[in-house]
């Protein structure tokens, strides 16, 4: 089986995926997994000569999960674009509270991007829930006519336990902000993640207490979306790795397991996008969760929220988006011009 169109590409992905679930029911049995997972994750992988694969992705390198992904590369064929990951985990950055340990561990004094304070806010600072450590401030958006930052769940809520009205501060908690001087809004809005749950988004806003902000990313005003199609190249500005460049290696990914730590164990995303870096180092790293990913010509395509242990052209890790329209359709929100 060689190059598909979009529609080919999508209904091999489907029966693959039967197959598969068919597979992991007799085969697997990782302690560690929960039940609800599915131990490979299916999507569509551009190929460089045009058309589309279907992208195979594993975590485990056990060897029930590297059997299944054998036996799926040999049913696509040649069109299989497969992958061992390693774990996905979620990228806040840093410190105590109920983030999760990033991959790898971030020092603030080692951090490219901006982990002080600015004013006006800007795209790519350091940004957190009072009790969370940091992560990155990616967009401005308008919510019911006001002003909002749009960062992750994980970023400006952390746990279920969060309140509306709860304090956003700039820089984050792991980088010295403190809510008696630090304090820029309060959590307003955000996506709700279910314990071991599925998800299609990790997103949320704050209200911000002044609406005087800075628009400008380093490629201007970043004002429409777009769905990416695969092969985009893009760049992101995050609190960590400050501007970085990638490519976009597979789309509509099912099954993207994310750890979460404790509270929500791990969550299982359907329709997400996949980068890898084109650079010498990672495209992201802790910390840079819920930065905009936008194609070279300023066009957002996705909200960066985890990063897996290996992969990619320079073994660095992959980088993994939801679609910035999911992302916005769910929050009721509208980039900022």
């Amino acid at each position: 089986m060689g190059s598909m169109d979009e529609r080919e590409a999508r209904e091999v992905k489907a029966q693959v995926g039967d197959y598969v679930r068919e597979l992991a029911q007799r085969r697997v049995q990782v302690q560690d997994m929960h039940a609800a997972t599915v131990p490979i994750a299916l999507g569509l992988a551009p190929l460089a000569g045009g058309g589309y694969g279907v992208a195979v992705r594993y975590r485990l390198g056990v060897p029930a999960v590297r059997s299944i992904a054998r036996k799926v590369a040999e049913q696509v064929g040649p069109a299989a674009d497969v992958r061992r990951t390693g774990r996905i985990r979620t990228l806040a950055g840093p410190g105590s509270g109920p983030s999760v340990t990033p991959r790898p561990p971030v020092v603030t004094a080692r951090s490219l991007g901006e982990t002080g304070r600015v004013r006006p806010l800007r795209p790519g600072v350091s940004i957190a829930h009072a009790k969370v450590s940091a992560g990155t401030l990616g967009a401005f958006v308008v919510v019911d006519g006001r002003m909002h930052a749009l960062s992750n769940y994980h970023v400006l809520s952390g746990t279920p336990s969060a309140r509306m009205g709860d304090p956003i501060l700039q820089p984050g908690p792991a980088d010295g902000g403190r809510t008696s001087r630090d304090k820029v809004g309060e959590l307003a809005g955000r996506v709700e993640l279910e314990p071991h749950g599925r998800a299609t988004v990790d997103c949320a806003v704050a209200l911000l207490d002044d609406p005087e902000v800075d628009l400008h990313y380093p490629v201007g005003l970043v004002t429409t979306t777009a769905v990416a199609v695969g092969n985009e190249e893009v760049a992101k500005i995050g609190r960590t790795t400050s501007v970085t460049h990638g490519k976009v290696t597979a789309i509509e990914l099912d099954d993207v397991v994310v750890g979460y730590g404790e509270e929500l164990g791990e969550i299982a995303f359907d329709g997400q996008i996949e980068v890898e870096s084109t650079g010498a180092s990672a495209f992201s790293r802790g910390g840079d969760s819920g930065s905009l990913v936008y194609r070279e010509d300023g066009v957002a395509l996705g909200l960066l929220f985890a990063g897996s242990e290996t992969g990619g052209e320079n073994g660095s890790g992959l980088t993994y988006l939801n679609p910035i329209d999911a992302v916005l359709d769910a929050l009721g929100a509208t980039l900022a011009t």
